[in-house]
């Protein structure tokens, strides 16, 4: 695929090889104003691929090396989520400045990188993932309007559509078993859930980063039934592809 140059000073050296891809928007008001931030060496952020809205792929940080892009974040043990990630930057306003929906050439664009990414390191389909799965309390992109479907069809990712599963909805001040096995569920996906039992704000956290990735149509941070039956069928995928069978 065709990448535009465009070298961040901002990296330094990988603990290991990545197997991990973070997605992420660029809440920025323009492609320009973020992809001149990313290369601004007081700014001290930077990641490894931004993706213009008309598709066009620049290269910033070689992925051999450490980008600057996940910041404080935890996923499934680990800490140092940018030794273990290559970090895409895509193209979106996000909250702040008119979020709006990925154009198709845009996110047609992020499959075939994702492909050629993959071609090069071995990344579970689990394990590609967006930056609120990373840092919950701090950040809500790549967004509920990111098509995680699409790039799941083609072949990238985890997504299902199960039926819900019975039973009334968890939320706050709720506690007990059901709540208990629901965060495990949470931290065996691979988020930083802690096992209380009881749903507290921290668990609507979690629930409402799940929701944006695996049920964006609503985020409420309700684990209602079909945030349940969608975290159980997550667990047997992820199962599977950390396991190398999908």
């Amino acid at each position: 695929m065709d990448l535009i140059s465009a070298a961040s000073p901002n990296f330094n050296a990988r603990k290991a090889p990545p197997d991990m891809v973070v997605l992420h928007y660029t809440g920025m008001e323009t492609g320009e104003a973020a992809l001149a931030r990313l290369r601004d060496p007081a700014a001290e952020v930077s990641a490894h691929y931004l993706i213009e809205e008309d598709g066009r792929v620049f290269s910033l940080v070689d992925e051999a090396r450490r980008a600057w892009h996940a910041g404080v974040s935890f996923w499934a043990g680990a800490r140092d989520i940018n030794s273990a990630s290559i970090g895409v930057e895509i193209v979106n306003p996000g909250h702040d400045f008119g979020y709006r929906d990925f154009p198709d050439v845009q996110i047609a664009a992020l499959i075939a990188l994702i492909a050629d990414i993959r071609s090069r390191w071995t990344i579970p389909d689990a394990r590609i993932l967006g930056h609120s799965d990373v840092a919950p309390s701090r950040k809500v992109d790549p967004g509920e309007r990111f098509p995680w479907d699409r790039l799941a069809a083609a072949g990238h990712g985890l997504w299902v559509e199960p039926e819900p599963a019975p039973g009334p909805a968890l939320g706050p001040g709720d506690e007990g078993a059901a709540v208990f096995a629901f965060q495990a569920g949470l931290r065996r996906l691979g988020y930083e859930s802690v096992t209380t039992g009881v749903f507290d704000a921290d668990t609507a956290c979690l629930v409402r980063a799940f929701q944006r990735h695996w049920r964006p149509r609503r985020v409420d941070g309700l684990a209602d039934g079909e945030t349940r039956a969608r975290l159980m069928a997550l667990l047997r995928l992820a199962s599977a592809s950390l396991s190398g069978l999908a």
